[in-house]
């Protein structure tokens, strides 16, 4: 393994001492961080290909690798999750910066009371949804730190690379990491139901296999706790409904309709007070959404999220209009973040309709 580059360290302790979210490395570029959703260059000399070649081996690499995800501590002890990259024949780095101590959950801006009583039942899938970058992995993080603070688990964690790493309080942790501990997500969720968990958190469900076994394991008898890139509650059941073999698509879904707790899906927007604030959409499973799960009806889905009681579902739209009201975020950033600005707009005069 090389040792790692002082361009590469210094770097990081500047990431660090700017807050900076992410720092991106292109050979032959000066570096450049993102802090509260702006990238800014930094006043660096460019970065050698020496230097970030040395920074791949020292992560461990393969030669041969074009796309890698690794973990990464600095000396300063600063965590960092990397994705190594190539970019027009270039290479290339992406570190995303983690907190050494998850958040508290009740500081995040999601519904914690309602995810905390999910995270303390016997089984069930939730499921935290949205771009990368919108703080999935860190809500998660944050409610097994709840867990861990208040409740005995046996908690596993399958993570592609592991991100927060867990100090024992009432609970107990296996952390494993993909390509490291085990092969696969799905491979490593099969065989995580042999090692007697309470509580499973699954970084990303990522195909079918591992949608089928995260189902499983919900079923009998386990808490899975993951994360899918979709953009709503909508798309996510959508994504998960597409996992299902043509065959067995109405048993599945009926399973899918009894497990799923929950869907939590995340946008971070620019505040007003500088740094970034979360919006979300949250889904409470029961009675009439089940049904709607069970048929596939998605439009019926959405108007089940509109026409619920805010403290249990609520969709984007009533998030954003909060925001505004509460001067969190600007009506210009909430207009741009929304599929339908027309329907924000008829909200925030009064004007309510289940059309998005």
């Amino acid at each position: 393994m090389d040792s790692l580059p002082e361009s590469i360290e210094l770097y990081c302790r500047a990431a660090h001492k700017y807050k900076a979210s992410d720092l991106i490395l292109h050979a032959g570029e000066p570096p450049i961080i993102r802090v509260s959703g702006s990238i800014t260059p930094m006043e660096a000399p460019c970065l050698s290909l020496n230097d970030l070649m040395a920074f791949r081996n020292h992560c461990g690499v393969p030669s041969e690798a074009t796309d890698f995800d690794a973990s990464f501590v600095s000396v300063d002890g600063i965590r960092f999750r990397v994705n190594f990259h190539r970019q027009l024949g270039a290479e290339a780095a992406v570190l995303r910066r983690i907190s050494n101590t998850p958040p508290d959950i009740d500081g995040l801006g999601v519904p914690s009371d309602i995810l905390k009583s999910m995270a303390a039942r016997k089984s069930g899938l939730l499921v935290v949804s949205g771009p990368t970058g919108s703080g999935k992995s860190t809500t998660l993080a944050a409610l097994i730190q709840w867990v861990n603070m208040n409740l005995e688990r046996h908690i596993v964690t399958i993570e592609d690379p592991v991100e927060y790493v867990f100090e024992r309080d009432r609970s107990l942790f296996t952390q494993r990491a993909v390509g490291l501990d085990t092969p696969s997500f799905a491979q490593g969720l099969l065989s995580s139901l042999r090692q007697a968990p309470d509580i499973i958190l699954l970084g990303e469900i990522r195909d079918a296999d591992t949608a089928m076994v995260a189902l499983q394991a919900a079923e009998t008898g386990h808490l899975v706790l993951t994360t899918l890139h979709a953009s709503d509650v909508g798309e996510v059941v959508e994504r998960l409904i597409a996992f299902f073999p043509d065959g067995g698509r109405k048993g599945h879904l009926q399973v899918l309709a009894g497990q799923l707790l929950g869907i939590l899906c995340q946008k971070l927007l620019p505040s007003t007070s500088g740094g970034m604030v979360l919006a979300t959409e949250f889904l409470t499973n029961f009675g009439l959404s089940r049904q709607c799960i069970r048929d596939a009806d998605l439009s019926a889905l959405r108007d089940v999220i509109i026409q619920a009681d805010s403290s249990e579902s609520y969709d984007f739209l009533s998030s954003f209009l909060d925001l505004v009201t509460s001067q969190k975020i600007t009506e210009e950033t909430a207009l741009l973040a929304v599929p339908n600005p027309a329907e924000l707009r008829r909200r925030m005069r009064g004007i309510t309709s289940s059309t998005y």
